[in-house]
């Protein structure tokens, strides 16, 4: 028996030559030998996977060797040595570099070396580490993984040929037996025969009563068949058995469209991009490409496997068995889970990318490929965030058409609940990168482009155009005029409006945006909005008679820069009061929360930031909330689900207003609560404002050792409590035309250092020239207090005046000030000014400023808590005016159709004005909010469709023939804009529209349907009245350029109404027709039918509207599926009774582009000769009929 290895010396020493020549690494090392502490010098040499070593370095023959592959090398530390010499004989030996070889099999020992240096031991641990080929190890075992996974897929097509192969032999059975009766029928007639030829001698009448007699049991056989199957064709099951195959057929092509849509983001832009990071300069690095794309290339594969799946089940028609193909899926579904969690961060690493100019210009290359049609690399990374849901949605529809007892019920019940568990997970995800693409999207319209759109904190709030007022001369405005053409067009801007800026562009002939180069950025936190100037002002007094109170003014003060002013001029009063809302909305968002941080902090000593993360009912899940991972514009975790009451607390919780929690409370609040609850708790936290803030914070706010008196407790040891601001910055600024130069009190904190200070634009209304200071009102050193100052406002360098005794002069009486602070003339009087105009910030600065080093006489402990009972107050009504602002400027609706609830508004707003601490623009926004209540609709110009009609009754009607395409396509988008916006936003909500009482609980979207189809049909009716062909061809020719002019209006809505006219079967069939159409006329119209296509959800209408600007008229019924898509896809109330607050989000997030385009009026002037023609419903021709004039004008060729 043989016990040893041969092995071929010769080709030993020659490897042993080769790793002395070229080794990968060489060198002395001491090897342990078999005695315990012995070591041995050797010369060691590493060459491949082979380790040699020498007896020394001129040794030609080796002394052994060791085969690595498989081993692992680690250090090992220091052995002890047992009776050790002395101390320097120790630190040599503890310098040594110690480290272990073992090896992967049994029966070898471990290889002990060391080295002088720790340098040279980790060359020699790296050198060996990859000499044992772990990395290739670690890959092959990837490799037996995939190889597994590709096993169970070809075993579970096996099974599946089995299974075909045994119906094939069962079908073989069938066939033998069916032959084998064919045979025994033959033989019978062949018996049968001399029968036959008896029965030839017979009567020819018997002939014919038989040959009668068989034609009737044949008819009679016939017809009962005929009406056995119509009944099966009529009957329940057959319906459902169409459309569940009808929906595997759609699923099958939205499976197609989905795995191109892969391979195109794979192959057009992922492996390009790989190479490109390969590259000598590469434009991006390969982390980045990876951080971006994800595991977009492992989705694909996955759904190209599914998708040969599926059209291997359609191959089987009608037998659809889908099921095995989902438990296939299910497992491998988790590989979404990873995309979803990174994908936000794939498009913020993308934004950051695109700053590269070369990477920018790659990208834009990529996308430029036909293949794309024009759509970015973001809407490919997006296109995975939508596919889990639409299986959702397909098994829904599934499992609708499936009977209770079929073989495959249990297992799409099993895999639509798996698949609402990881959508779950998703939604988040989905909704907060939605902003991130609005916010690239805008980016890449401007040619310049916009850092700013980058931050992915910034949130899209609405867009829309305006008109730039020129910077004129004082006294000579009246020269503009509104109505100049020259105005419209050089001064017509595009505006964007996002939650920290504002955007003004300006659009060149060929659509490309251009951002202005002064003022074309403007950040909110330097912003100062004046709704309505004051009529003692000359400039504004005659731009209000001017522009018919359309216009408003930003006053913007950077801090590097002079101050300047833009005027903008909206459409209408009703879009001047959505854009003031949402503006001033926006800087009271920020502005609130910087003041109110500063207000905690100087008073408890306890950060805001810490304050909400203390606060556990924030971020903490608990019986009545469940929070998502996904923060708001506030830094805030947003609700997922809530009780009423707590999104009622959330509302109206002063330590933060987000805009967006704001504008989906107010969208969809109906749903699950009433205008009288959300009232009544604005009522309650005006009248007790201490209820909206919790316990915990209250006991940081009023934190104190001592001292406690009544409700609340009472600090009297700070020496700075009364020298803060007291609220927010004013609603609304107004400006007088007071001779003293304007000043500006600006709020410098740490906090806000970052973004420069908070500027609160006033006026001083004294007579005199001299600006009051007090001593008092400079913080102490190293204090962290405001610091109250006053600059001129136009930074001319002028000097300040001396300040001057508080004594002696004394500033004007504000309604603000707390009466035990209210200054006093030395006569004990108090003294007033009816014409005070200050912010809110600076009238309680004023007040406070004397009690910065003591307290004046009378000023006590339960003074000081009184004041900061009246921050508290003062924040409150700010938060209560702010939201009944919003609700008021931009539901207005609500108060039409609810008059208890305007009395109960009104009765709300007259009592805060009753008050006597309110701050002068907390009055003035009361009135703005009073006024805007109690008119009737005066500021109403726009035209209604029954207004319309109305005209067109009494005039000549207008035919065709005499109308341009141009005249056409303007009337129809005026009617048609004028009917999109008649719809109110709580006809969205419910799905009223699919409902039996359609027509009483949405009567505007029923109305749109109704004129949508009566243009249509006017559109058909007016090609078929003619008779020959040429003037068919040309009426054709002519309404495809209406639609051509109407896209060019982003009338979208006209371009589909002609479109579907055009392809009805009573046009369509028209060979003769459309052979006279030109090829111009032909091409364009396949042109405006890709861009209205259904096709994948409207994607193209989808991308056009997101790169156009209002005005615009959408399609209304691409909203009415996404609405609905959201209603049957999740429940308004969770199965604990919780509000879906992250259904209300989606919702109210279509309600809100819905409404951005019906704000934004055209201009248009309303032509009623064309409205006539229009709306004339006598031209209209029913459909049958229709049809009936097609088949006599080209009859039907014989089959």
């Amino acid at each position: 028996m043989q016990k040893s290895v041969r092995y071929n010396e010769g080709h030993a020493l020659y490897l042993a030559y080769l790793a002395r020549k070229e080794g990968a690494k060489r060198g002395f090392l001491s090897k342990k030998a078999a005695e315990a502490s012995r070591w041995h010098e050797k010369w060691f040499a590493l060459y491949q996977n082979v380790l040699f070593y020498f007896e020394g370095e001129q040794s030609g023959r080796p002394a052994g060797m060791y085969l690595l592959e498989g081993c692992s090398c680690e250090r090992t530390p220091a052995p002890p040595r047992a009776g050790a010499g002395p101390g320097g004989s120790r630190d040599s030996l503890d310098k040594q570099y110690y480290f272990t070889v073992l090896f992967g099999h049994e029966g070898q020992k471990p290889l002990e070396l060391r080295c002088e240096e720790e340098q040279d031991g980790k060359e020699w641990m790296e050198a060996i580490h990859q000499a044992s080929y772990a990395d290739i190890s670690i890959e092959r075992e990837v490799l037996m993984q995939k190889y597994i996974h590709l096993v169970q897929i070809v075993e579970t097509e096996k099974i599946a040929a089995n299974q075909l192969r045994h119906q094939l032999e069962d079908q073989d059975t069938e066939i033998e037996r069916l032959k084998s009766e064919i045979i025994a029928l033959n033989k019978t007639k062949e018996r049968m025969r001399p029968y036959q030829s008896n029965q030839e001698d017979e009567d020819p009448d018997i002939k014919k009563i038989k040959k009668v007699q068989s034609f009737m049991r044949g008819w009679l056989c016939r017809r009962k068949w005929k009406t056995i199957v119509q009944d099966y064709i009529c009957s329940p099951h057959a319906e459902s058995m169409r459309k569940r195959n009808q929906i595997v057929f759609t699923m099958v092509e939205a499976e197609s469209e989905y795995v191109h849509q892969l391979y195109i983001l794979v192959n057009g832009f992922l492996r390009p991009l790989r190479m490109a990071a390969s590259s000598k300069k590469p434009p991006i690095s390969h982390d980045d490409v990876s951080s971006i794309f994800l595991n977009s290339e492992t989705i694909m594969f996955l759904h190209e496997i599914f998708h040969q799946g599926l059209k291997a089940r359609i191959a089987n028609w009608p037998t659809l068995i889908l099921a095995d193909l989902f438990d296939i899926l299910l497992p491998m579904l988790n590989i979404y889970q990873e995309f979803v969690r990174n994908h936000q961060y794939s498009l913020q690493v993308l934004a950051n990318c695109k700053q590269n100019r070369d990477f920018d210009k790659l990208l834009k290359q990529y996308e430029a490929n036909p293949a794309c049609e024009g759509r970015m690399l973001e809407t490919f990374l997006t296109y995975p965030m939508f596919q889990i849901p639409r299986y959702i949605i397909t098994l829904h529809e599934l499992l609708a058409h499936t009977p209770h007892e079929h073989v495959e019920r249990k297992s799409l019940e099993f895999a639509k609940s798996k698949l609402e568990e990881l959508s779950r997970v998703m939604h988040d995800e989905v909704s907060d990168t939605e902003n991130i693409r609005k916010n690239l999207a805008i980016e890449r319209m401007i040619v310049e482009g916009c850092d700013i759109l980058l931050d992915t904190s910034q949130t899209f709030i609405r867009q829309g155009s305006l008109i730039q007022v020129p910077s004129v001369e004082r006294g000579k405005l009246s020269k503009v005029r509104l109505g100049s053409l020259s105005l419209k067009k050089e001064g017509e801007r595009q505006c964007f409006l996002f939650t920290k800026h504002f955007l003004i562009c300006t659009r060149s002939s060929g659509g490309k945006l251009h951002l202005l180069k002064t003022g074309g950025v403007l950040s909110l936190i330097q912003c100062t909005l004046i709704e309505e100037p004051d009529a003692s002002d000359d400039d504004s007094k005659g731009s209000g008679h001017m522009f018919g109170h359309l216009d408003f003014k930003i006053v913007v003060e950077p801090p590097d820069a002079a101050p300047f002013t833009v005027v903008l001029l909206a459409p209408s009063r009703q879009e001047k009061a959505a854009w003031m809302s949402d503006i001033s909305q926006c800087v009271d968002n920020i502005r609130c929360n910087g003041l109110m941080t500063i207000v905690f902090e100087e008073n408890s000593k306890v950060t805001v930031p810490h304050m909400i993360k203390s606060d556990a009912r924030l971020h903490k899940d608990d019986i009545d909330i469940c929070f998502s991972k996904t923060l708001n514009s506030c830094k805030v975790p947003q609700i997922r689900y809530a009780s009423v009451e707590r999104l009622l607390e959330r509302l109206t919780d002063l330590r933060f207003l987000s805009i967006d929690f704001l504008n989906t409370f107010l969208h969809t609040y109906r749903i699950f609560t009433t205008a009288t609850v959300v009232l009544s708790k604005l009522s309650d936290i005006y009248k007790r404002p201490f209820t909206s803030i919790p316990v915990r914070s209250l006991e940081l706010f009023f934190a104190t050792s001592q001292n406690n008196r009544g409700e609340h407790l009472v600090d009297g040891k700070s020496p700075r409590l009364c020298r803060k601001f007291s609220s927010p910055p004013p609603l609304a600024v107004s400006r007088t035309s007071s001779p003293v130069r304007a000043r500006k009190l600006s709020l410098t904190s740490p906090l806000n250092s970052r973004m420069g200070a908070l500027d609160l634009t006033t006026s001083s209304s004294s007579s005199s020239p001299t600006t009051i200071h007090s001593p008092a009102a400079s913080p102490p050193p190293h204090s962290a207090a405001a610091v109250l100052e006053s600059v001129p406002a136009d930074r001319a360098g002028v000097e300040n005046p001396p300040a001057v005794d508080t004594t002696e002069l004394s500033p004007c009486r504000s309604p603000s000030t707390p009466r035990h602070l209210r200054y006093r003339q030395p006569g004990g009087q108090v003294a007033d000014n009816a014409h005070c105009s200050v912010s809110p910030a600076s009238a309680f600065a004023i007040a406070t400023a004397a009690a910065g080093h003591g307290s004046p006489p009378g000023f006590n402990n339960t003074e000081r808590t009184c004041d900061k009972e009246f921050i508290i107050r003062r924040t409150a009504t700010n938060r209560v005016l702010n939201v009944l602002r919003h609700w008021v400027s931009k539901h207005a609706q609500d108060f039409e159709l609810n008059n208890e609830l305007k009395m109960n508004v009104l009765n709300l707003l007259e009592e805060v004005l009753r008050d006597p601490d309110l701050l002068p623009q907390e009055r003035k926004a009361t009135a703005n909010i009073l006024r805007a209540l109690s008119q009737e609709d005066q500021d109403d110009i726009h035209l209604k469709l029954e207004d319309i009609i109305q005209m067109t009754d009494c005039l000549k009607a207008e035919c065709f023939e005499t109308l341009s395409a141009m005249e056409l396509a303007e009337q129809i988008t005026l009617l048609d804009h004028i009917v999109f916006r008649s719809i109110p936003y709580e006809e969205f909500l419910g799905q009223g529209w699919m409902k039996l009482d359609k027509n009483e609980r949405t009567p505007y979207v029923m109305k749109t349907s109704q004129h949508f189809n009566d243009m249509s049909n006017l559109v058909a009716s007016q090609i078929m009245n003619y008779a020959d062909v040429s003037s068919r061809a040309n009426a054709i020719e002519k309404w495809v350029a209406v639609a051509d002019i109407c896209r060019c209006l982003h009338n979208y809505n006209g371009v589909l109404e002609i479109t579907s006219a055009l392809n009805r079967s009573a046009i369509y069939r028209l060979k003769k027709t459309w052979a006279k159409v030109s090829k111009q006329t032909k091409a364009l119209m396949d042109k405006l039918q890709k861009t209205v296509s259904s096709e994948g959800r409207f994607k193209n209408l989808r991308e056009t509207l997101k790169n156009c600007n209002p005005p615009a008229v959408p399609y209304l019924g691409m909203y009415l599926t996404d609405l609905a898509f959201i209603e049957e896809g999740t429940p308004n109330f969770t199965e604990e009774g919780l509000v879906n607050f992250s259904k209300m989000r989606m919702i109210s997030h279509i309600i809100r582009e819905i409404r951005q385009f019906q704000q934004t009026s055209y201009r248009i002037d309303h032509q009623p000769k064309v409205t006539q023609y229009l709306l004339d419903k006598t031209l209209i021709i029913d459909e049958d009929t229709l049809y009936e004039l097609s088949l006599k004008i080209e009859p039907r060729l014989p089959a």
